[in-house]
């Protein structure tokens, strides 16, 4: 399962929280990827894998807000890495 969020302020946004509340992650792997001012994934990864502690979270990729249009080759080769022939 790939899951993405902005980072703001070191943090992923509540709805985030209220959606690793809501469904149990239990036996998935959870592939991460989020957007930020330049803090990347902060803490955030071990924050999900306190809140899903029964799903493999991997970190994924990470893109600085100003780059996000221009992140297209860097994002295929992310999936193609994963194994996603992109």
């Amino acid at each position: 399962m790939f899951v993405g969020y902005p980072n703001w302020w070191y943090d992923m946004p509540m709805a985030m929280y209220s959606f690793f509340d809501e469904y149990d992650l239990s036996n998935k792997t959870i592939i991460t990827f989020n957007t930020s001012g330049g803090s990347a994934f902060s803490d955030t990864i071990n924050t999900i894998k306190k809140l899903e502690p029964n799903a493999n979270v991997i970190e994924g990729i990470t893109i600085r807000a100003e780059d996000v249009e221009s992140s297209q080759n860097e994002i295929n080769e992310w999936l193609n890495d994963l194994g996603y022939n992109i």
